[in-house]
Parts: C-alpha cells; sequence; structure tokens
C-alpha cells in the first residue's frame, strides 16, 4: 500500500483521518506535542509528560472500536476534585505513560489494544514550548495563550530550538510515497510540526507527493483575513521552502446562515485567490468539500478520494 504520513494536529486532522482510514493506505500521523491549555496542559505539567490531547484525538479517529467506547474515551469529567475537566483518554494516556515509563511505548501499547489503523507518533518524545513575536514585537508564550494576544503573528518559534524529533517520525518521512499537511490551526497546530529542525529537513528531502488541505474558515487570533495564498506564505517563511506540490481547498458555497454563525466569533471562510496560488507555483485541487452540523467540517470522505487519486497517480508517475 501507499505509505503516507499526515502531520498536524486538533480537530480537522482527526476528522480527515476518518476517512483516510477506510483507503488502502499504510498511514503514520504525525502529532504536534505543544499543546498546554485544558486537560492536556494540566497533566503536562502535573507528570512531566507530552501533551496528549491531539494524541487521544487521533488515537480515536483511526481506531477500530465500537461507537459507545469512542464515546467513553472522549468522555470529559464535570465534576471531581481533580477530576473535572480531564477528558478520559487523556487519563488513560497518562497512565499507560506511567506503566511503560515511556510516551511514545504508551502509545503504542494503547494503539494496539485499540486496533489502531496505522502508526500515530508524536513529533517529539517530550513537550515543546511554543512562542510567538507579534507584529509589535512582543513575545507571547504558551500555545493557548497564543491567538488570545490580539495581535497579528510575525511568527512563531519553539522551545528547545534544537529538539529532537522521534527517529521513527524522520523514517517515515523519509520512507513516504506521500505528505499531508492540514488541515488545523495553522500556528499553533501546523507550523510547529514543521520547525522542528530535522522534521522540516525530512520534508524538504523527500521525493513523496507533498499535499497541503487548507482550512475552510480563517481562525480568530491566528488567521484573521488570511486567503489561501497568507497560509502558504506563512509556512514558507518559517520553512524557507517551497513545501508543496497540490493544495486541496474547498470552494463549496457556504450558507449565509452557517457563515453569519461563524462571523459571531470573528470567523469567515477562507478565500480562495487561486490566481496568486498558481503563480506560486501550486497546482490547485479545488471541489465542495465541507458538511455542517454544529460546525462546519472536511466532508472526509470526498475529500480522502481526492487525496488518494493524487496519491495514486503519483505512484503510477514514479513507477514509470
Amino acid at each position: 500500500m501507499p505509505r503516507i504520513v499526515v502531520i498536524g494536529g486538533g480537530t480537522g486532522l482527526s476528522v480527515m483521518l476518518r476517512g483516510l482510514k477506510q483507503k488502502p493506505l499504510d498511514i503514520t500521523a504525525i502529532v504536534t506535542v505543544a499543546d498546554d491549555g485544558g486537560s492536556s496542559g494540566r497533566l503536562r505539567e502535573e507528570m512531566q509528560m507530552p501533551p496528549p490531547g491531539d494524541i487521544r484525538n487521533v488515537l480515536t479517529a483511526l481506531a477500530d472500536t465500537e461507537p459507545l467506547m469512542e464515546e467513553v474515551l472522549k468522555y470529559r469529567f464535570s465534576n471531581g476534585t481533580g477530576l473535572a475537566g480531564h477528558s478520559l483518554g487523556n487519563l488513560i494516556l497518562a497512565a499507560m505513560t506511567d506503566i511503560t515509563g515511556d510516551f511514545v511505548t504508551g502509545i503504542t501499547e494503547l494503539s494496539r489494544i485499540f486496533a489502531v489503523s496505522g502508526r500515530v507518533l508524536p513529533a517529539a518524545n517530550q513537550a515543546i514550548v511554543l512562542k510567538a513575536e507579534m507584529a509589535d514585537g512582543s513575545i507571547v508564550v504558551g500555545e493557548s495563550t497564543i491567538p488570545k494576544s490580539g495581535q497579528p503573528i510575525r511568527r512563531v518559534f519553539i522551545e528547545p530550538p534544537n529538539v529532537e524529533p522521534l527517529r521513527e517520525a524522520v523514517e517515515a518521512l523519509r520512507q513516504a510515497d506521500a505528505i499531508l499537511i492540514g488541515p488545523g490551526s495553522l500556528y499553533t497546530s501546523i507550523i510547529p510540526n514543521l520547525i522542528v529542525p530535522k522534521l522540516a529537513e525530512a520534508i524538504v528531502g523527500s521525493d513523496a507527493v507533498k499535499l497541503f488541505v487548507c482550512n475552510v474558515m480563517t481562525q480568530p487570533g491566528e488567521t484573521d483575513n488570511y486567503s489561501v495564498s497568507d497560509h502558504l506564505v506563512a509556512i514558507h517563511k518559517h520553512i524557507g521552502h517551497h513545501l508543496f506540490d497540490y493544495v486541496i481547498v474547498n470552494d463549496g458555497e457556504i450558507p449565509p446562515q452557517v457563515q453569519s454563525l461563524y462571523a459571531e466569533k470573528g470567523s469567515k471562510a477562507v478565500h480562495l485567490d487561486l490566481e496568486e496560488v498558481t503563480r506560486r507555483g501550486y497546482k490547485v485541487i479545488a471541489d465542495k468539500l465541507v458538511l455542517f452540523r454544529t460546525y462546519l467540517r472536511h466532508d472526509a470522505a470526498r475529500l480522502s478520494d481526492h487525496i488518494y487519486q493524487l496519491v495514486e497517480d503519483w505512484m503510477i508517475r514514479k513507477g514509470d
């Protein structure tokens, strides 16, 4: 099967992986470890472990479990001294880390228990502190704090700057037939993985087809008024390289009532400035890729169809 490495974090990544696991693909997910808010932040501080939240979401998305078990893993305690706010899945990951003595081993064992399709790897085997330089020159510390600063983000960077990525993550990138980045929070989920030095080098040096799935909506405090090309420019500035062959974007209409709901939170549809994106050398795949329930989400099935077709075509060309 084609080997695909998916990089990111947050809800968008998990939604997409639910579709991708239905395809004949060998999936490795490399997940950010910069989260410092909520249950993940508390466990990170109290247990001196990498934050488990994004890892838990990806494990749940790729697991072959009954719907009830999925609900159990996502269950968040609302009462109890010390328990309130914690996700049960996060606590299980913390327990596995304590039992096995290692975060990565804990993930591996939990993957086996839940019959996870593919591999789930943290970007590093330690928590990373994310910092941002804002437009006014101030420095904001912490992934959960950055979007609340009220200033446009100039750049993000990590501490320690020379953090070692997981050896298995670098090896997966070297062997990949396809590398897929996004969707997810640009400055707090996507770029933090790409600025882990050896991960970036492995991506740039790979001859895999490289795909970027752009967010459907802007994110208040991170990507206000960003177009598709603005997302790509921000990544280019941080990495210093033209990274992607294809950009996958939504061009389906978002109902006015849905746009109004998001506008109340300061969010709007990411504009596809097609001419600028193609001028910069990216090939664009545009389609109606959204569903609306409580929130807008990528249509995992349709998105996965596009991704699989691109990977399959790349493999055929590579074989020729």
